[in-house]
Formats: C-alpha cells, structure tokens, sequence
C-alpha cells in the first residue's frame, strides 16, 4: 500500500480557520485536503462547558460565505457553534481527514513532508490552522500544593456544576470563560474570581446595538491592526469581559473579587495581598499555550516557540498560519473575523502560482 499522499496544500486543523481556508481553496485550481486531529467537525466546541455562549451575536460569527443561521442578534451556544461548523464543511464539499495526529512537519527542497498516523503527505504549501486552543495553561505557584480532595479543573475540562464539590469554589483568572462560568455557579456555590488585574467590562449592546455593530460601522477593527501604534497599544491592554453579568454579581457581593493567586497548602489559598479562602475546587482559566514543536523547519518559531510570520506569511516560502490572535487584526481568531484572513492568504498563494507539479 503507497503511505504517500501528494496534494498541492495540506491545512492542519478543519476548525474556524481551517475550514475558511478550504472556502477559498474550493474556488482554486488547487489540491488540498484538511487534516484533524478530531473524530467530528465541531468537536473543541463540543468539549467545551456545558453552558457556554458565544460572546458575539451569529451574524457577526459567520464564515465567508454561510451566515449563521437562527435569530442574527442572538447568541449561540456551542453545540449551535458545532453543528454550523458542520454544516459548514458539508456545505462546500470541503475534504477533511478526521481522526489524523500530525507528528510532524518536515521541508526537503521545496516540498513539504507532513507526517501523520496514517498517511505521509507531500505538498508545496502547508496551511497551519491549529488556533490558538492547544494545551492548558497552569500557572507555578509557590507552597506545598492542594491537597488530593480539592477538585481542580482547567476550564477546558469543566462541563457543569455537577462536577463539584459543595463549598467554596475559586475560579482562578478571570477572561470571558472564567467569568460565563462564576455567573453559572453563584446559584449553588460561594465562588471567588482571582485575577491579577482591574476587571474590565463591555456590554453587549450600546442604544440598541450590538457592541460589533459599532466596531463594523465605526471601522474600529481598521484600527486595531497589528503593527499600527493604536494596535499595538490595544494588545497590550487586558481583554474585556463581553457583558456585566459578572459585573453586577461582584457589585451584590454574590461573586467575591481576590488578587493574583500567589500559592496553596493543604485546602488553602493564598492570595498576593496575604488574604486567603479555603477551598472545596479550582477552576484554572487560565488560558492555552501553543505547542508547535512538530514544526522541524529553521526560521519559523522564535526562541520563545512563538510563529514569526507577516499576516500570517512566514520566512519559509509556501508556510503559512492562520488563527492566531492578533495574526492581523484583533478578531483574527474568531468565527467572524477568520475570514479576512483566509481569503488574503488563499490569494496570495494563487497569485504565487504555487503548485505541486
């Protein structure tokens, strides 16, 4: 049997990203296929909290070419998000390997060599759409560590409250996730939110329009580019929490705020003003880490593994990413803002007329 795929471009990942690129892929003379390391379209939404909401409304979560379907100022919740995705990828007949473990990427000459569990493919372009949501970050804090009966979920393990104990719950960072999920739980737990800055809050609707309404029409997005000195002072600012729901819960003393997490013994924590709780469960929202280290190419991560790249356009020719946050503008790694980004790439690769002959 011949291992040996050939294809002009291989994307990894067949999420948001992934799937705007095979859109404008499907309209070339190109090859390509998806490769993914999940058994279904959808799935990292699937595996999601149970109660989670996205933060924009559907008609500013849609991808090129398909609007999200149901009420456009509506907000859908993840198995919607699933479900459209895969729709979505039906939709364009766009090809998708499930159940693929990339295990490493490879340049010999001018050809990439993707290696997987199943196939090794050949290819002039390689498309890494693998987002930002790879490995749970855990911060390192200083005493002896919890002890066993502390229930402790990252965020990308937590489902439902059900999973907990009762009693004192801390949810430690405080980014959108950390906060939908405090506003979950203060109905059957005494929770703490720590955060190691001042809470900011935006609503989701100002005189009656949504808060991404005004971003389009002001064109506040133009503005927030990456490598503009606007842009590039936004990025540095903490992301606000999209609504004040939580907001109004610490103003009621029902979530009660705490400084930085700064360590833990036994069941307590210890807070970075010396105050500490103790503690039934942890929540770590604590964020991802990117894990690129199957990437065996020179010149394409820098010391701190991060992609160095221009909109996405990296030093290798015919290596490109997509998904990043901030990889043009601040909505590049969301369902909405995706799209911008895929139809400049999938542009430039056709006006290259890179091709595997």
């Amino acid at each position: 049997m011949n291992n040996s795929v050939k294809l002009d471009v291989v994307v990894i990942g067949a999420g948001q990203a992934g799937l705007s690129i095979g859109y404008y892929l499907t309209q070339s003379n190109l090859s390509f296929v998806l490769l993914d390391q999940s058994s279904q379209i959808g799935e990292t939404w699937l595996n999601r909290y149970d109660s989670l909401i996205l933060f924009s409304p559907r008609t500013y979560s849609s991808l090129p070419g398909y609007e999200f379907p149901g009420e456009s100022d509506g907000y859908p919740n993840k198995n919607e998000t699933a479900e459209y995705l895969k729709k979505y990828q039906q939709k364009f007949s766009i090809p998708v390997e499930l159940n693929t473990f990339v295990e490493q990427i490879s340049k010999e000459n001018d050809t990439f060599i993707t290696s997987t569990n199943h196939f090794t493919y050949h290819s002039k372009i390689v498309v890494i759409a693998t987002g930002p949501f790879q490995t749970p970050f855990l911060p390192k804090l200083t005493g002896s560590g919890l002890d066993e009966q502390i229930i402790q979920l990252h965020s990308s393990k937590y489902k439902n409250p059900q999973q907990l104990k009762r009693g004192t719950t801390l949810i430690v960072g405080a980014g959108n996730s950390g906060a939908q999920i405090a506003v979950e739980l203060y109905n059957t737990h005494d929770v703490y939110i720590s955060s190691n800055q001042d809470l900011k809050f935006s609503p989701h609707f100002i005189a009656g329009k949504s808060m991404f309404w005004w971003f389009e029409k002001l064109r506040i997005y133009d503005m927030f580019r990456t490598g503009t000195k606007v842009g590039e002072w936004i990025k540095k600012q903490p992301e606000p929490i999209m609504g004040t729901e939580l907001k109004e819960l610490v103003q009621q003393n029902k979530v009660k705020l705490t400084p930085r997490t700064k360590s833990t013994d036994g069941d307590k924590v210890t807070f970075e003003d010396g105050s500490s709780i103790k503690v039934a469960n942890i929540i770590w929202a604590t964020g991802f880490t990117q894990d690129f280290n199957w990437i065996k190419i020179d010149n394409v991560l820098n010391k701190q593994g991060n992609p160095l790249h221009n909109r996405g356009i990296t030093q290798v020719s015919g290596l490109f990413f997509i998904g990043l946050p901030w990889l043009h503008k601040r909505p590049s790694a969301l369902l909405g803002g995706v799209g911008e980004d895929a139809k400049f790439i999938v542009k430039y690769i056709n006006n290259h007329n890179i091709r595997n002959e």
